[in-house]
């Protein structure tokens, strides 16, 4: 099963991503709340850990939710 880190969803925000996790502590909060859960969602994905599906299907909502909002935070300045 493929992790989704941040650089290879974004390969084009790479230096931003950099920056930002150093010079933005919102936004090294929420990109730490993203690594966690895919994490999370990886041991899922991969049989590592078992969970109930609902939980599991919450876990990925965050994620994406997680995705667009580190998305937006990029695109925003």
């Amino acid at each position: 099963m493929e992790k989704h880190n941040l650089l290879h969803e974004f390969p084009e925000y790479q230096e931003k991503i950099a920056y930002l996790k150093q010079h933005d502590a919102d936004f090294k909060l929420l990109v730490d709340d993203y690594h966690q859960t895919e994490q999370h969602v990886h041991k899922i994905n991969s049989g590592v850990e078992v969970v109930i599906d609902e939980f599991a299907h919450e876990l990925k909502a965050k994620l994406l939710h997680l995705k667009d909002a580190i998305y937006t935070y990029l695109n925003k300045e």
